[in-house]
């Protein structure tokens, strides 16, 4: 199936993909468009997967200050080379993350991060809810907000206030696939004068 350059550009505009990649999605896809995407994404996921463990000594630090001036956040964003810190795709993602985090005031960057008296407080405070049911129902209720509770406390697993069907974790996935480097946050604050934003 021939692909015109219309629909190459039209993907290459809403993936960022390359002319060349965008042109062989479409190929593989029959000419559809969000089975293209969708191919895209994939690729992007298995790219993003290889680079994971690729160093990132390079990258920025970001300052964002919300217009009021009472709301500000700083971010260490890291890359593999200088080239790509200097790139002005890669300080649009640190713009976007900061931004983020300016609105969405995660209190952990990953997982890992939350301190397990942490993880236990809110563990017992779900159970305690849920009290006087069946105990195999509770274990569900507790896993359920457990979850909710780490996708708004954690950075990486907080939808992305810019498009929610995204965590932050899937935009830093998609900026790998296209930026073509190992792309990591290793630290952020967000500083708040009360009633700041």
């Amino acid at each position: 199936m021939a692909i015109d350059a219309k629909t190459v550009g039209e993907l290459r505009e809403r993936t960022g993909a390359g002319m060349m990649v965008a042109k062989k999605a479409l190929e593989e896809a029959g000419g559809d468009m969000d089975k293209a995407i969708e191919i895209l994404k994939e690729k992007g996921a298995a790219k993003a997967a290889k680079r994971a463990g690729r160093s990132t000594g390079e990258g920025i630090i970001y300052s964002y200050i919300h217009g009021t001036g009472k709301l500000g956040v700083m971010l260490e964003l890291q890359c593999e080379t200088d080239f790509v810190a200097r790139n002005e795709q890669f300080s649009e993602l640190a713009h976007k993350l900061a931004m983020h985090i300016a609105a969405a005031d995660p209190q952990y960057l990953d997982a890992e991060s939350v301190p397990a008296e942490d993880v236990e407080k809110a563990k017992a405070g779900f159970a305690a809810e849920a009290e006087g049911k069946p105990e195999d129902v509770v274990a569900k209720i507790v896993e359920g907000k457990m979850d909710k509770w780490l996708a708004e406390t954690v950075l990486l697993k907080q939808p992305f206030v810019m498009d929610e069907d995204k965590t932050i974790e899937t935009v830093l996935t998609e900026a790998i696939a296209t930026i073509g480097e190992n792309i990591r946050m290793s630290r952020f604050a967000r500083f708040n004068i009360e009633g700041g934003m």
